[in-house]
């Protein structure tokens, strides 16, 4: 109960700045919304794209799932929640960057390394983290026999770089991307030292944003 009572205290405190006498700043955006930037972020509690990017509502269209995954393009009739938000953002909000944000000591992640299970044999999350499956297989091929931090570290970033490759894999993405209408990033965050990196394609490394 305490935690729902300080939900509805935080909600009140939010309608009072965006809805009071002096709160004008929701005006413009119940006619419609028109963000240039898709965040697909984890669902970590930790780890919310709005808060780390210090943004208001209206300032970025977002999608949060475990292990912040992107899955690759199918046409299957399947219900594909991912799929259809960046359809939404893409084809219709017209972003102009989408950015994989992925953390440090990401669950998603550390059940791919640990092959969990689920709670009942084969569950919703090692089906859905399979879709990271060549992000372990890479990691484990490259560095065998390294610590487990390392190589889960190591397997954050990979599902990342996967995650944005298989955005490649949309056609109405990858359109927009050769066309220079849309620019894809892949952001890293660390909890421990409280730093974003970036994904630099030259380099091929993650490197810090100052």
């Amino acid at each position: 109960m305490k935690d729902l009572e300080r939900f509805i205290t935080g909600f009140r405190s939010f309608q009072k700045d965006y809805f009071g006498p002096e709160g004008a700043q929701f005006e413009p955006l119940k006619q419609g919304q028109n963000p240039k930037t898709m965040i697909i972020g984890c669902s970590d509690s930790r780890v919310d794209p709005a808060i780390l990017t210090n943004c208001a509502p209206g300032d970025i269209f977002t999608v949060r799932n475990v292990a912040n995954l992107v899955p690759p393009y199918e046409e299957d009739g399947g219900r594909h929640g991912v799929s259809a938000a960046l359809e939404f953002a893409v084809c219709h909000l017209e972003v102009e960057h989408i950015i994989v944000l992925g953390h440090s000591q990401c669950g998603g992640i550390n059940a791919l390394m640990a092959g969990y299970r689920g709670c009942t044999g084969d569950g919703f999350i090692s089906s859905w983290m399979s879709i990271a499956a060549p992000a372990r297989e890479k990691v484990l091929a490259e560095l065998p026999g390294k610590d487990s931090k390392v190589q889960q570290r190591a397997a954050e970033q990979s599902a990342i770089l996967l995650s944005l490759e298989n955005l490649h894999s949309f056609p109405w993405i990858d359109q927009r991307v050769k066309t220079g209408d849309l620019s894809l990033h892949g952001w890293y965050f660390d909890l421990n030292a409280g730093e974003l990196s970036e994904y630099r394609q030259g380099t091929g490394l993650f490197q810090k944003i100052n």
